[in-house]
């Protein structure tokens, strides 16, 4: 049975889509088959593995609304084992949809609608990763309720821990009214520049917060890996020798040994 993983953070620009599509493309390299759902309405996650947004007919927007099967809007992407459920703007009148929805049709669960859409593939797949929006909203609800566990990618900055009470109320929350077996699968150090102390005092606070949730493998803050999305490449293709295709491969290492298989 494929492991459903949600990346969740409500603060942006902790390299929660870096990591997605990174992530992703290591576990397929290493020899998993991967589904990597992207849940942002900027769609940078689609774009990052090369799907160029203008030519995508159906989206994850129209699987959730019922308009397409899973499986119609599923893209086998150019890389060995990784495939692609995209997003596109649409993705943005969730809300409004569900709210419809929940008025018109009498037991429509507006946080279940992934999940259900999930349960014809799911075994079809090692992993499925879900990149979510940098908020706590209808879309990241749906993502928490379809998941076996989260991963929390945690910027190496100052006000790193800032937030992070708050994403897991949300999480508690999830556990108690939706998905009573979802967990912390793990907590990522990103964005660490070795040149400054202080992201070594944020590891080490990191670390006394989550114990042994944290990762051993910290992500380095490079520009190849900000440059890869833009050239539609994961890192291990757009630099594969580099300390950023390395750091992502040892994760996929650490979630495969995590989860024994």
């Amino acid at each position: 049975m494929g492991k459903v993983i949600s990346l969740v953070n409500q603060k942006g620009g902790v390299g929660k889509t870096t990591t997605s599509i990174n992530l992703s493309a290591s576990l397929a390299v290493l020899g998993k088959k991967v589904l990597l759902i992207d849940l942002d309405p900027q769609g940078n996650t689609t774009t990052g593995v090369g799907i160029n947004k203008g030519e995508i007919e159906k989206s994850i927007y129209e699987v959730l609304i019922g308009e397409s099967k899973i499986e119609e809007a599923m893209i086998k992407t150019k890389y060995k084992n990784l495939y692609l459920l995209p997003a596109t703007i649409n993705l943005a009148g969730l809300e409004y949809d569900f709210s419809e929805k929940s008025r018109n049709e009498k037991g429509f669960q507006k946080g279940e609608q992934l999940k259900i859409k999930l349960a014809d593939i799911k075994d079809s797949f090692d992993y499925i990763l879900l990149d979510c929006p940098p908020s706590l909203g209808i879309i990241t609800t749906n993502a928490l309720t379809a998941s076996n566990s989260v991963i929390i990618p945690v910027q190496c900055e100052f006000f790193a821990l800032e937030g992070i009470t708050q994403l897991l109320k949300t999480i508690m929350l999830a556990q108690k009214n939706l998905n009573p077996t979802l967990d912390i699968e793990g907590v990522l150090l990103t964005m660490l520049d070795s040149r400054t102390n202080l992201g070594f005092e944020v590891v080490e606070d990191i670390r006394k917060f989550f114990k042994e949730k944290v990762y051993n493998t910290i992500i380095p803050r490079l520009i190849k890996l900000t440059e890869a999305p833009s050239h539609g490449e994961p890192i291990i293709v757009y630099e594969p020798n580099s300390r950023g295709s390395q750091a992502y491969l040892n994760l996929a290492k650490e979630v495969i040994e995590r989860n024994g298989k």
